[in-house]
């Protein structure tokens, strides 16, 4: 930290602008009085009363404390849109079982969805083929927008809550596929989670409507309109399961609408470390099953 400077004003030297406005707003929110210096021989720094001088260190300590660690939650687009940098966890696994699989041949009939394993009882299939892919470009495909709408629905709902909602909105689509499709069809890969995470954030506007007014309608409605053209841009192909994903699409906005009525829930640690627990358990339980049942 910095040395005192002897004179009735106390000088906190900063190491760029950026960390002098960002103090400067801390000793703000404490009531503190202090100017902003900058000078090309000294650079920049905060000048404080004498008496404020041990007080305004004490909550700069403090600040440096609770920020030392990367911010994975940052601000994007507009105020109150954030975008969770712990998505990339999601992405590293995806990456992680296309490996697996192309080192391990029959890894994906295992855990592909198949409908006809399905009506015999084996669950787990709803769970396994949301991390397989077909083939480098589907893998790709889904990791370029899963990172950034699995981001913003983490940013959200929280990382917990919004991982595991969308992951279960991601077998949502299967169970969906399931019963249109019956035991005939097979399929893979995380499009599913992807569109299900879409369906989260359409619907995440759909507290405004308790303001009751014409505005709040535009805008709940304008994000849902957003959201189904995203769907179709991107989830209706004609080489792809449309049925999957528009299952995961609707699984996220029911989800997105229940969720909503738990607004608190993105803020709470404790929910979100439970949401993650469950999210990991449903990721390795039916794994261990699908191979278990191999032998």
């Amino acid at each position: 930290m910095p040395e005192p400077v002897p004179s009735s004003d106390r000088r906190i030297p900063a190491r760029n602008r950026r960390q002098t406005m960002d103090w400067s707003l801390v000793l703000a929110s404490q009531g503190i009085e202090h100017v902003i210096e900058h000078a090309e021989e000294t650079g920049w720094a905060l000048t404080v009363a004498e008496h404020d001088y041990e007080p305004a260190l004490a909550h700069i300590r403090l600040y440096r404390l609770e920020n030392r660690h990367w911010r994975w939650r940052r601000p994007v687009f507009q105020p109150g849109l954030i975008f969770d940098g712990r998505s990339t966890a999601w992405l590293f696994l995806i990456i992680v079982y296309y490996w697996w699989s192309e080192q391990r041949t029959d890894l994906r009939n295992l855990g592909m969805w198949d409908g006809t394993a399905l009506a015999h009882g084996e669950w787990w299939r709803l769970f396994t083929a949301t991390w397989l892919h077909a083939d480098l470009a589907h893998l790709a495909m889904n990791a370029v927008f899963g990172l950034l709408l699995l981001g913003l629905t983490m940013g959200r709902y929280g990382p917990g809550v919004g991982l595991l909602a969308a992951y279960l909105a991601g077998a949502g689509g299967n169970v969906a596929a399931w019963l249109s499709y019956g035991e005939s069809h097979r399929g893979l890969g995380a499009s599913g989670v992807v569109m299900g995470a879409l369906g989260l954030l359409a619907v995440q506007s759909f507290s405004l409507l308790k303001q009751n007014n014409s505005t709040a309608f535009r805008r709940f409605s304008g994000a849902i309109m957003g959201g189904v053209l995203l769907f179709v841009l991107i989830g209706v192909s004609p080489e792809s399961d449309v049925v999957a994903h528009l299952g995961g699409f609707v699984a996220g906005l029911l989800l997105g609408l229940l969720l909503a009525l738990m607004p608190r829930l993105a803020d709470s640690r404790r929910i979100n470390l439970a949401a993650g627990l469950v999210f990991a358990a449903l990721v390795v339980v039916p794994w261990l099953r699908a191979l278990i049942r191999t032998g």
